[in-house]
């Protein structure tokens, strides 16, 4: 397995053990060269939101993968971990509906999360 595909397949997992809702992952490797996959999901409230980062954080720290960046832990509206390869956003259930990252990735490909299940 390449390296973003176990970096994402780590993230989902940590994202699912934090709750986190409606979890997309979009291939944006054809159409970016930012990275290969942004992961996006949401929480209810600022502490769902902070734990499934933190979990995150934690689980990829462990396999080896630190983040380059991370953004807007503070508010808690929409965490930002950019792991070079991979970008996890994770965001409150507002500001994802005023964002609209799927939206503006459209030309991205969803994968979906058995792919990343099966290997």
């Amino acid at each position: 397995m390449n390296q973003s595909k176990e970096m994402t397949k780590i993230t989902l997992k940590a994202l699912e053990d934090k709750k986190a809702n409606d979890i997309r992952v979009i291939d944006i490797a054809g159409v970016s060269v930012i990275a290969d996959y942004f992961v996006i999901a949401s929480g209810a409230n600022t502490n769902q939101v902070q734990a499934m980062a933190d979990n995150v954080r934690e689980t990829l720290g462990r396999a080896g993968f630190e983040p380059r960046q991370v953004e807007g832990y503070g508010s808690a509206s929409w965490i930002l971990m950019d792991y070079n390869d991979i970008i996890v956003h994770i965001f409150s259930e507002e500001s994802r509906m005023f964002y609209d990252l799927e939206r503006i990735w459209r030309d991205g490909k969803d994968i979906t999360l058995d792919e990343f299940k099966e290997n």
